[in-house]
């Protein structure tokens, strides 16, 4: 059930990669949910299903995956308002991935910045008519409005000269510019929900702290609710307000972001927490890593799949049964079999 304060809901989504070499389970029970005008942040190691898990919201999983099961449920406005009071829940996973339905949703009302700005523009056309192709398709407005409003978003994500700009191609803009013009690209049609995946990937710190302090100005603004996936901690503690982190496809622990970096409960987020450095620490003690490395994907171990790497794995019950997740605070939810006792 989509509480009113939630733009959407995943429910023990499964997307799987069906290959030669066997079934690719990306994303196996993940279950989150987004509130509106606030931010979450999914972490967690490469490969256990981040980017799977935004591409199958959108719909735009490549083959050969597919969503298997799961919901995912969208809160879409009634009155076409995106900060209206009236919604219907819609079930994405139940719309054909190239029907008029998810069409409209997609780039309309969930837009998506890509992980590699480098390569997300289209090199043939320019900045500005790809921003004005945005508008146009969800927006009824002729081609001149168009250009004034992708000027107008040019400008909003602090491009420098945006009349000029507008008409410049890809491969005249710098790393940083590339990856505004994809953040005006994803807002142009004012979106409830906007996934960043990765998006400071290729950046230079300097630039990266430009984009995420402009991402974060621009939700405030817009009241827009935003998914941001990334490997950085230290984005998240600054960007976000909840925090969901998976290994191997499944959430493992999601919370508010204070409860995460003060109060982590899963084993795993305790791991990530302790191998990162902290400035002013004098002690000379080394970082800890996590032991061991993501399991193969046509290889996961039965029970909890981070048993192999965990400190505290109790033989005979973690390498045999999966543990369920279950809250263990209010807003606070664990897949571990340290709190099978603790359910509230």
């Amino acid at each position: 059930m989509v509480e009113q304060e939630e733009v959407l809901r995943v429910e023990e989504l499964r997307t799987y990669f069906y290959t030669q070499e066997g079934v690719v389970r990306a994303v196996d029970g993940a279950s989150f949910a987004v509130k509106r005008r606030k931010v979450l942040g999914i972490v967690g190691e490469s490969g256990c299903g981040k980017s799977v898990a935004a591409q199958s919201i959108l719909r735009i999983v490549p083959p050969p995956g597919r969503i298997v099961g799961g919901k995912i449920l969208y809160q879409r406005p009634l009155d076409g308002e995106k900060m209206g009071s009236a919604f219907e829940t819609v079930d994405l996973t139940e719309l054909h991935p190239r029907g008029p339905e998810i069409r409209e949703i997609r780039g309309g009302e969930i837009s998506m910045v890509f992980q590699e700005p480098m390569t997300s523009l289209d090199p043939v056309y320019t900045v500005g008519d790809q921003i004005m192709e945005a508008i146009t398709l969800h927006q009824k407005v002729n081609r001149r409005e168009a250009r004034l409003r992708a000027i107008d978003m040019l400008d909003q994500v602090g491009m420098p000269r945006p009349e000029e700009t507008v008409d410049s191609y890809p491969h005249q803009l710098s790393g940083g510019m590339r990856q505004r013009v994809m953040i005006a690209i994803a807002l142009s049609c004012h979106p409830s929900l906007l996934i960043a995946d990765e998006p400071t990937t290729a950046l230079d710190v300097t630039t990266e702290a430009q984009i995420l302090d402009l991402m974060r100005n621009l939700q405030q603004q817009m009241g827009t609710a935003i998914i941001y996936i990334t490997h950085n901690l230290g984005v998240i503690a600054e960007m976000c307000d909840d925090v969901a982190v998976m290994y191997l496809g499944k959430v493992v622990e999601q919370a508010d972001v204070d409860a995460i970096f003060y109060n982590p409960k899963h084993p795993y987020t305790q791991a990530l927490l302790r191998s990162i450095p902290r400035i002013g620490q004098k002690t000379k003690k080394r970082l800890e890593p996590i032991k061991g490395i993501v399991p193969d994907p046509y290889a996961i171990p039965q029970g909890c799949p981070f048993w192999p790497r965990c400190a505290h794995v109790m033989p005979d019950l973690c390498d045999q049964v999966p543990p369920d997740y279950v809250p263990v605070a209010p807003n606070h939810s664990v897949r571990c079999h340290l709190y099978r006792q603790e359910k509230i």
